[in-house]
């Protein structure tokens, strides 16, 4: 029987279920098999009793659904309440989350967030805020924006902020669309027209740039997993509109010659643009303002409470340099005599801060997320500018602490410290038989949601770990134990046991390509059975 370190049976218990005869209901012990909700429910009724419709329509008149109204049955399974309650329960039992164990996804800061944040952003007047509420009667929200932009001011050393974005991408869009608003009215337009980035940057990196009518050059990285200041400085000209570098990147580490860099691009006549995804390794500790950074989005979502897909949408305010910031969306909220309103025109934006403003215009339809607005900046006000220093602090310490737990078994990808993610390849696998897919999978039946699985795609089959800093030493020594035992495993020639992962989950292993290539995404019922003759 092999054991971890804890003394909990991995191997042989996974044998004895494998093994094990199937139940009649498809049901183990605990785990309760669970069908579509379309396969057991019921089409002919509902769960509730409704009445019937009363009134009909006289002839000659139109019926108030415009001649719209259903023809059909509708097509939806009918359950009583017990049936519809079990069944999204079992759902979510199926599916692992941040409160049950860690998430070591890399890159994406998959961390936990206090629930005083979740209580704040519920808050009536926050939560019910309707997007077109009058200025008069939405105050409290306008306040809370422009404080909150001041806290982002301040932690970046930037002296303007763009509230609007959505998400990262969208903070990216807004950034790179401020250089290409600056680059115009400097009439350069047609004539700098690249920018460069660097093979760790993040991928949307140049899809946005390509967006917004630029041609991307990419920069390749040096042995230390960093930007090439060589083969940058080869890549500038008269025709450079910017750079886009993830700093820390994507490999994990903090960009060393960031300040040259940002020199560099300027003494070529062209902006800085820095993808602020992974600031939660930094913020408190240093100022992308004091390293030459013109544009920066943040990942309010990520670094200041709610991890991915964890209360909706997400939230990518940009903040801007003095040579950008004339060129900032519309809207953003003034003060004046103590009263908050939006300058939401580029008429008022100029006659607010004179001719030299020039915003590209509005960047999406409402003012940001309130829900995200109000996460981060309690986030921020609990915490403390000490205290978010500290998360920074606590995510790179015990990013490094798994790095030196696992690089005895595992190959670091690059040597030296890393920033908030470590970086593993997968050289240690190499002559076992076992893939980076399945030692992802095998990570499943040990009760753990698998790491960032080839990215970035620099690193050979990578597997990139972010413990973030909410994660105590005991979870991270259960984690490593178990990387550890399975790293040993393969090497041990268990080729069998890691194609088989995962065992224990609800569902075994998909043929994923398939899935990804030829989803089925719409439920067909089975055709009707005929009696034979």
């Amino acid at each position: 029987m092999s054991m971890n370190s804890q003394g909990r049976p991995t191997r042989a218990v996974a044998d004895a279920a494998k093994d094990a005869a199937p139940t009649l209901t498809g049901n183990r012990a605990l785990q309760i098999e669970e069908p579509l909700i379309f396969e057991f429910g019921h089409f002919s009724g509902a769960g509730v009793d409704l009445p019937e419709p009363r009134g009909e329509v006289a002839p000659g008149e139109r019926d108030r659904l415009g001649g719209l109204g259903r023809a059909g049955d509708i097509g939806l399974p009918g359950l009583s309440e017990p049936e519809a309650m079990r069944h999204f329960v079992r759902l979510s039992q199926k599916n692992y989350a941040i409160d049950m164990g860690p998430f070591p996804l890399g890159s994406c800061t998959m961390k936990h967030n206090p629930r005083l944040n979740e209580k704040m952003a519920r808050l009536p007047g926050f939560a019910d805020l309707h997007p077109l509420t009058p200025q008069v009667a939405a105050q409290g929200a306008l306040e809370l924006i422009d404080t909150l932009a001041w806290w982002l001011k301040e932690l970046t050393g930037m002296p303007a902020v763009a509230m609007s974005p959505k998400a990262g991408a969208h903070g990216e869009l807004c950034g790179m669309m401020s250089i290409r608003a600056a680059i115009d009215a400097r009439g350069e337009g047609d004539t700098r027209t690249r920018v460069l980035a660097p093979e760790s940057a993040h991928g949307t990196n140049p899809a946005t740039a390509v967006q917004c009518g630029f041609k991307v050059e990419g920069i390749p990285a040096d042995a230390s997993g960093r930007v090439d200041l060589e083969a940058f400085r080869a890549k500038l000209g008269p025709d450079i509109a910017g750079i886009m570098v993830t700093n820390p990147n994507t490999c994990g580490l903090f960009e060393r010659d960031i300040r040259s860099i940002a020199d560099a691009v300027h003494e070529a006549g062209g902006y800085f643009y820095c993808d602020g995804a992974n600031f939660n390794a930094i913020a408190g500790k240093v100022r992308p303002g004091d390293l030459g950074v013109d544009a920066m989005h943040i990942n309010l979502h990520k670094t200041f409470s709610t991890p991915h897909g964890g209360g909706g949408p997400g939230s990518g305010p940009t903040v801007l340099s003095a040579a950008l910031a004339p060129y900032a969306p519309i809207p953003h909220v003034v003060v004046e005599d103590g009263v908050y309103h939006l300058v939401e025109t580029r008429r008022a934006a100029k006659a607010e801060g004179g001719d030299s403003v020039e915003s590209f215009g509005r960047l999406t339809a409402f003012h940001g997320q309130m829900g995200m607005f109000v996460r981060a900046l309690s986030y921020m006000m609990s915490h403390g500018v000490d205290g978010v220093r500290q998360a920074a602090e606590d995510a790179v310490l015990n990013a490094n602490y798994v790095l030196a737990r696992l690089k005895t078994e595992m190959t670091a990808a690059f040597d030296g410290y890393c920033m908030h993610e470590a970086l593993f390849d997968d050289r240690f696998l190499k002559g076992t038989g076992v893939e980076t897919i399945d030692f992802a999978k095998a990570m499943i039946d040990e009760g753990y949601h698998p790491m960032t699985m080839y990215f970035p795609l620099v690193v050979h089959g990578a597997m990139l770990i972010e413990p973030t800093e909410s994660e105590s030493r005991r979870e991270l020594d259960l984690f490593c134990d178990a990387l550890l035992s399975l790293a040993r495993r393969a090497k041990a020639g268990e080729v069998d046991g890691f194609k088989a992962a995962p065992v224990f989950a609800p569902r075994r292993r998909l043929d994923e390509t398939a899935a990804a290539r030829k989803p089925v995404l719409r439920w067909t019922p089975p055709a009707p059975r005929q009696a034979a003759e």
